[in-house]
């Protein structure tokens, strides 16, 4: 199926700004791989807060690979689920210095091999840590993908393989930034704001994909 997705991506490139991964960059991968860790289940903007106070003292991934357990789980409380948050973080920071000396792998299949690292983590680290061609697929890409018509999809994972093949992989860096920030201002799962949406005429307004 042939879906004239453009317009709506180039009118959104023009309206919206970055969100909480984009605001990181491609300075640090190791500290993209923690903050995205974090943000499962955690506000992007408690996130960000939470993960910049985790990195003033805790750097790098040797400082973190040595830190004391409780005093991670304080410094992460608010993102929720802090205890298993907490644990994971160290633990992935060691098998890094493990098996990686220390280095973010830049391959889904490496990613994918360090603990609590799904599709969606591993993408989002290709595509903001390294902007490498991948598209991570969350709430809002795999919502907003439906109600645009775009796919017609299930799960988050049947979305990506959708996606896939009708976006040029050109566009795969942009998606997951220009949606997450559409999804949390515009196209919220209740109620969304049509009637303020710079794509309003590009969607086939299937409001009932959350």
């Amino acid at each position: 199926m042939k879906i004239r997705y453009k317009p709506a991506l180039e009118k959104l490139m023009s309206t919206h700004g970055s969100t909480m991964l984009g605001h990181f960059g491609q300075d640090d991968p190791w500290q993209t791989l923690i903050a995205t860790i974090l943000s499962a289940r955690s506000r992007d903007e408690t996130t960000e807060v939470v993960a910049r106070n985790l990195f003033r003292s805790y750097p790098n991934c040797k400082r973190l690979a040595s830190a004391p357990v409780r005093t991670i789980e304080k410094l992460v409380r608010k993102t929720g689920f802090y205890k298993t948050k907490a644990r994971r973080i160290i633990q992935v920071s060691k098998l890094l210095l493990q098996r990686h000396n220390g280095e973010v792998p830049m391959e889904m299949d490496l990613l994918l091999d360090l603990p609590g690292v799904g599709r969606k983590t591993a993408s989002c680290v290709l595509v903001y840590a390294f902007g490498k061609s991948a598209i991570p697929v969350d709430t809002h890409v795999h919502r907003i993908s439906n109600r645009l018509g775009w796919v017609k999809t299930k799960t988050p994972e049947k979305t990506e393989a959708a996606l896939r093949e009708i976006i040029a992989e050109e566009d795969w860096l942009a998606i997951n930034d220009l949606f997450v920030f559409h999804g949390k201002n515009i196209c919220k799962p209740v109620r969304p704001l049509c009637s303020i949406c710079s794509i309003e005429k590009h969607c086939a307004k299937i409001i009932g994909s959350r």
